[in-house]
């Protein structure tokens, strides 16, 4: 807490990583020193303004405020369209065609199609745009009630605190925290969630998919006018319009400042809590903890809606002079470069293609020029890619990586603007207008019989696939070296996986400097942090390694809690190799079949066995029970697998949880002391599920799970680190690197991985370690727990005595590493095994 609270008031700019291990009371050492930061930094800002008015005689106006509130930055505000707004496309169409053929009905085909016509949109000048953009109408009662209400703009409270993790459970576990302490009562916090978790609307929810979700809500917000005229008395028309909006939970305004003020009188509240809260409102709690951030001290939110700088424009969030505090940060680099990745498949740009010409087909007639010239280029588009997908050799490359410009250049489509092309379909409503039509269109070739529910699934997956398209497209906006293209052609024989192009952004820098730049101060902290050079050179290679403050304690576990153990051999004395070219082989899975029958005798409780993939998973699991070890090994633990499916994790957590405690029960009647579950690392089990007391008295690693190398995004993100560090070590010496070229070699045919000298390889190393510690770490989760860990992999015994090789332990957290034991045979295993759990049962 001290650290944190130094680091904090070392003034603007400060940077620092706080590394504390689960169960040391990390949540509650950031909320209780950051808060009190906050808390202490107004007070003192508020008493210099004090100071400062009393100095001048006390004067009104703005010398009462204190510095933080002067110093704010307001937003923006919107400046409103100068452009003179032109009639709807639609009643110019009316009126075109009765000019033209007066005898037609407006009950025709055609009148009915002015639904998906788009309005006129002109492009002239710089905002391409002929009207005002970009905000969301306020749905509820009209803009005359509104101003009657006196309802205006809340003013914005800063500095204040973000605090972000990945997944909405951790966010939840910090609001539990937060409530134990004067901070939950004393601060506004508000809680941002995803629509999937805070929409109250059982129409919407039964969508079922996020993106589905998000779409219908965003398309039931369409302003809805019904305008009446009056005449004054200089002959002046008047129009005054109410709004009113789709979605019944955003209607009432009364209750969305209820559902405000309730949650102002409760105090802290996590996502579930708003959830039940809106419910019990009738009102929609989504928009009703958006509207609250510019009031709130403390924002907490999901990772995404921080760090997505398009996320943060949509709810407004300003981090200027603010603190940004991101828990889990351990792969932050990969998680926010991932975010603004983009993939199209070959079936959503044919599906694309088809509805864009029934469309263009349909209304090229009636449109007017801006519109016609728009479609027709993301019709262009839309075939280049196409057209770049498609091999007409069998042999060709089905896999290849470009930069931005190559890729424009090789499609002749670089004299496109592409700025104002993705500012057309941003701001026009092209995608629900195609998707709309195209819709239509199949329900007329389908027949009255298409269920309403099948209707749906078809125009929320057309509007996915523009909206992915328009994805794309925004990613070919980036700098050249930015990111690479990755182009995966289809081979016409064999593989069944969908083409698709594919934007891999590399420079998770650029995109975090964004958030740096503008926070007072930005917090890292996690369970394992280090490399720390690996994390500045990635995320802030502008920052000296002095200037970046970093913090590390151990865990408050004692020693003799955990039993990490390095596992060379089998219980036949067979060497464990579980590298790529000897994991499939069947003596070294029938060794660590006969190693596991041996382990579930002693481990008492639960086990979690980690494997480096699904596949292997699949592999091992049906040579057991081909050969009869799975029966065995049920003997004495219940057998549980990893679902592929993250939907079905939950419910096989359940199972496996329930098996433990009955086994807890009647062990003595059935021989059968707990179960094993079959884990993948880099799956859910993996990075966000705790396995405290009985859930994980053992957790075995299985290997040491590298990435394959041969995957291209690796690859192309591997080079990029290794320029980084090349470029950060111009004149070192090379002995510092000498380690890492002769390491590269012990991976034959690794191309990349043989020319690196430092960066790349270590990142994928780290890659490696940081994985497997994550997967470790799952089992202990507090002071009274107690858990064995074993390493199974005669690699991970490897001594760094000898220079020219690098002993994978070295990367595990201090508290495992100082208490790992090479095993050098599986007896001396099993008697540390059974004399751990002896002690531990005596103790606990």
């Amino acid at each position: 807490m001290s650290f944190l609270y130094d680091g904090l008031s070392s003034g603007p700019g400060a940077l620092a990583l706080l590394e504390s291990p689960t169960g040391t009371g990390k949540t509650l050492s950031i909320i209780c020193s950051a808060l009190q930061w906050l808390v202490d930094h107004r007070n003192a800002a508020a008493a210099r303004g004090s100071t400062t008015a009393a100095a001048a005689g006390g004067g009104g106006g703005d010398d009462d405020e204190p510095d933080w509130m002067r110093n704010f930055t307001p937003l923006p505000s919107e400046k409103p369209s100068t452009k003179k707004a032109r009639p709807p496309a639609a009643a110019r169409s009316k009126a075109q065609r009765r000019a033209t053929d007066p005898e037609k009905s407006e009950g025709s085909e055609e009148a009915e199609d002015e639904e998906f016509l788009l309005e006129e949109y002109e492009s002239d000048g710089e905002d391409g745009m002929w009207r005002e953009a970009g905000k969301r109408p306020h749905c509820g009662s009209s803009s005359s009630e509104s101003e009657e209400d006196g309802e205006e703009e809340e003013e914005e409270v800063t500095p204040k605190v973000y605090f972000t993790s990945r997944t909405h459970s951790q966010l939840s576990q910090f609001v539990g925290e937060l409530k134990k302490t004067e901070f939950g009562r004393r601060l506004r916090t508000v809680c941002l969630g995803s629509r999937k978790n805070l929409c109250i609307n059982k129409d919407v929810l039964k969508l079922g998919s996020a993106n589905r979700i998000n779409e219908r809500c965003l398309e039931l917000q369409k302003t809805k006018k019904s305008s009446k005229t009056k005449v004054e008395g200089d002959n002046r028309k008047v129009c005054q319009s109410k709004t009113s909006c789709g979605c019944p939970m955003i209607r009432k305004r009364s209750l969305h400042k209820e559902f405000k003020s309730e949650v102002s009188e409760q105090g802290a509240l996590d996502i579930e809590d708003l959830a039940q809260l809106g419910k019990k409102i009738g009102t929609c709690p989504y928009y009703g903890a958006r509207d609250m951030v510019r009031t709130a001290d403390l924002v907490v939110l999901p990772y995404q809606s921080l760090l997505l700088k398009s996320a943060r424009e949509s709810l407004g969030l300003n981090l200027k002079n603010s603190v940004v505090i991101i828990d889990e940060a351990h792969n932050l680099a990969d998680s926010l470069a991932s975010m603004y990745n983009s993939k199209i498949t070959s079936s959503q740009l044919k599906a694309i293609l088809s509805h864009l010409e029934a469309y263009l087909n349909r209304f090229q007639s009636v449109l007017g020029a801006g519109n016609r010239r728009y479609i027709q280029t993301l019709t262009v588009l839309t075939r280049s890619f196409l057209q770049v997908l498609s091999s007409n050799q069998d042999d060709a490359c089905t896999m290849t990586s470009m930069t931005m410009n190559q890729f424009l250049f090789s499609l002749d489509i670089d004299n496109i603007n592409i700025v104002k092309l993705c500012q057309y379909v941003k701001e026009s409503n092209i995608i629900h207008k195609v998707s709309g039509y195209a819709n239509k269109l199949i329900i007329n070739q389908d027949g009255v019989n298409h269920s309403s529910h099948q209707q749906q699934y078809d125009e929320g997956s057309s509007i996915a696939s523009f909206q992915t398209l328009a994805d794309f497209l925004r990613s070919l906006l980036n700098c050249n070296d930015n990111g690479r293209i990755i182009v995966a052609r289809k081979k016409f024989s064999g593989q069944s996986e969908d083409a698709y192009l594919k934007f891999v952004m590399l420079c998770a820098e650029k995109i975090f400097s964004e958030v740096t730049n503008d926070a007072y101060a930005v917090i890292l902290a996690g369970g394992t942090l280090q490399p720390i050079e690996e994390t500045r050179l990635r995320l802030f290679p502008s920052f000296s390694p002095c200037d970046i403050k970093f913090f590390t304690c151990n865990h408050i576990v004692p020693p003799e809690s955990i039993l990490p153990i390095a596992v060379t051999r089998g219980p036949s004395g067979m060497a464990f190799d579980f590298s790529y070219s000897s994991r499939r082989s069947l003596t070294m899975i029938e060794e660590l079949g006969r190693f596991l029958c041996n382990v579930v005798t002693i481990v008492p409780e639960g086990m979690v066995m980690f494997f480096a993939s699904y596949e292997y998973e699949r592999c091992v699991y049906d040579a057991w029970a081909a050969s009869g070890m799975i029966s065995k090994i049920s003997k004495k633990k219940y057998v549980f697998r990893e679902p592929k499916n993250s939907v079905d994790v939950d419910m096989t957590l359940n199972k496996y949880k329930e098996a433990i405690q009955s086994c807890n029960k009647c062990s003595r009647d059935t021989g059968i002391t707990g179960a094993l579950l079959l884990a993948v690392v880099g799956g859910k089990i993996s990075e966000g599920i705790n396995f405290s007391d009985g859930m994980g008295r053992c957790v075995v690693m299985v290997g040491l799970p590298y990435p394959s190398p041969s995957d291209v995004e690796l690859t192309e993100t591997i080079k990029h680190i290794e320029n980084i560090s090349n470029s950060v070590l111009v004149g070192d010496g090379n002995s510092s690197s000498s380690k890492y070229d002769d390491e590269c070699k012990l991976q034959p045919g690794f191309d990349i991985l043989r020319k690196c000298n430092k960066g790349g390889q270590e990142y994928y190393e780290n890659l490696c370690m940081k994985a497997v510690n994550q997967s470790i770490g799952r089992a202990i989760r507090h002071v009274n727990d107690y858990a064995a860990m074993l390493l199974v992999d005669s690699r991970y015994a490897h001594t760094s005595s000898n220079r020219s090789s690098s002993c994978p332990t070295d990367k595990l957290p201090q508290w495992i590493k100082t208490r790992l034991t090479c095993a050098q045979n599986y007896g001396e295993v099993h008697r540390l095994l059974h004399q751990f759990f002896k002690l531990n049962k005596q103790m606990h």
